[in-house]
């Protein structure tokens, strides 16, 4: 094990064309990354002289009671690794995202690393730091628990007063920058290079096979795998991959899990597609997100939404045909420049959105989200918007010029809405940008980390 201190940093994500359209390989989505970013740093734990210590933690300490440790061991007839949370204080508290990420990407290490036994992983521990704009409670960056605030970085890592559990997700595709960034530190922390190099295209398809195999695990399904992608790569062009690249993969712990692991991450027959080339936002426009601190369902929607698919297969499909062609027109009008067309590309995608929405019978873009979105198209310097993703009530999507005065103005129009409507609208800090995972140096996470 190479033994320094490694910190990484995945993006989140923004779906903003190709909801539900990207759960079939038939279509595909405009993900992009985000400037909102989670951190991970990886340490080696010391210990005394013959002490041995067979323990990883990850602790999140912008929330309260948020330490996850635990123990490992090897897994009879090539079962992996399997591990056992461990009590902090009086209590244990499941992280099924952290837990199986450990599980997969210890499994893997230790299957690259046949000259050392499984059990003899050196102690680690990960600090997981979250940008602030991932969550919309109230929070206090300067609480008398929060390191120093630097002239750099003045609230990039918000105090939370809460569990994890009870925080108010803006919906960034927090999950997958977790799994994501969580598998790229332990790979680099105990791999190294040259067996493991986050820059090269080959680390980065065994950054995200892996990712994406721990991913669907934790959330108990194999989905469409855009949030994962874009997290490795950045923002793309996303076809899914599909579903029977992770069919015959066992349990953790079962056996044969760890070879049939090792050979799913490094087989050919991953036939996602994520495609950076031709992405982009013109010079001078900026993608923002507007958080309206309610969250949706979204596994609920997919479900009914899928349910009129097969229902109704003929008028779906030329609905989703109409939708995939304004789509790929609205990104082709991002990628050309063309920003006197940014606003009727992007409402021509809203009204199919809201025709599907309508014929579903869910809620994809919302009376009241509506109603927001063409109040702020009305805004001096706001183009147009769209509820992206799954749709409901998670944060907004804005294509806005990118200055300081229609940043004032869309500021000052969210304050006057909340007050005329109630609830809190806000424009949050975090802008689309092109770059996926990547190395971090350790300064900016001064004050957090255990030395």
């Amino acid at each position: 094990m190479p033994g320094t201190t490694t910190a990484v940093s995945a993006p989140g994500k923004v779906l903003l064309a190709g909801g539900y359209l990207v759960l079939d390989r038939e279509y595909t989505g405009l993900v992009f990354g985000l400037s909102a970013r989670i951190s991970v740093i990886a340490q080696e734990i010391p210990t005394s002289q013959g002490v041995q210590l067979s323990e990883v933690v990850v602790n999140s300490p912008q929330f309260l009671d948020a330490e996850w440790r635990y123990g490992y061991h090897l897994a009879p007839e090539d079962g992996g690794i399997k591990v056992t949370q461990l009590r902090v204080g009086d209590r244990i508290n499941p992280n099924p995202f952290v837990e199986t990420t450990l599980i997969y990407a210890l499994t893997y290490i230790a299957g690259k690393t046949p000259t050392l036994p499984a059990h003899s992983f050196d102690p680690a521990r990960l600090t997981v730091l979250a940008d602030s704009d991932y969550y919309s409670q109230p929070h206090s960056s300067a609480s008398a628990s929060a390191p120093p605030l630097t002239e750099k970085n003045p609230t990039r890592f918000a105090k939370f007063p809460s569990t994890l559990r009870d925080a108010h997700k803006t919906g960034l595709g927090s999950s997958a920058a977790l799994v994501t960034a969580l598998t790229a530190a332990l790979l680099s922390h105990y791999l190294g290079a040259p067996s493991f190099d986050l820059r090269s295209e080959a680390g980065r398809r065994t950054l995200h096979n892996l990712a994406q195999a721990a991913h669907c695990a934790a959330q108990g399904k194999v989905g469409s795998g855009f949030d994962v992608a874009a997290a490795v790569y950045g923002s793309i062009r996303y076809r899914r991959f599909s579903p029977s690249v992770l069919a015959d993969l066992p349990e953790p712990g079962a056996p044969g899990f760890a070879p049939a692991l090792a050979a799913c991450v490094e087989s050919g027959a991953w036939d996602s597609e994520a495609r950076a080339d031709g992405v982009s936002v013109p010079p001078g426009v900026a993608l923002r997100m507007c958080d309206v601190d309610c969250g949706s369902q979204t596994v609920g929607m997919v479900k009914q939404v899928l349910k009129w698919r097969a229902a109704a297969p003929d008028g779906s499909k030329k609905l989703w045909d109409d939708l995939q062609a304004a789509n790929e027109a609205l990104g082709a009008v991002l990628r050309d420049g063309r920003t006197g067309e940014i606003a009727g590309a992007v409402a021509r995608v809203r009204e199919l959105v809201r025709a599907m929405g309508a014929e579903s019978g869910v809620p994809i873009e919302p009376e009241s989200q509506t109603a927001l979105l063409d109040a702020l198209a009305d805004v001096e310097g706001v183009y147009n918007g769209v509820v992206p993703g799954a749709g409901g009530f998670d944060a907004l999507a804005l294509l806005v010029r990118d200055d300081v005065e229609t940043e004032r103005r869309v500021k000052e129009f969210l304050g006057t809405w909340s007050k005329e409507k109630g609830g809190v609208v806000r424009l949050l800090d975090v802008k689309g940008e092109m770059e996926g995972v990547r190395t971090e140096g350790l300064w900016q996470y001064t004050g957090w980390l255990h030395i």
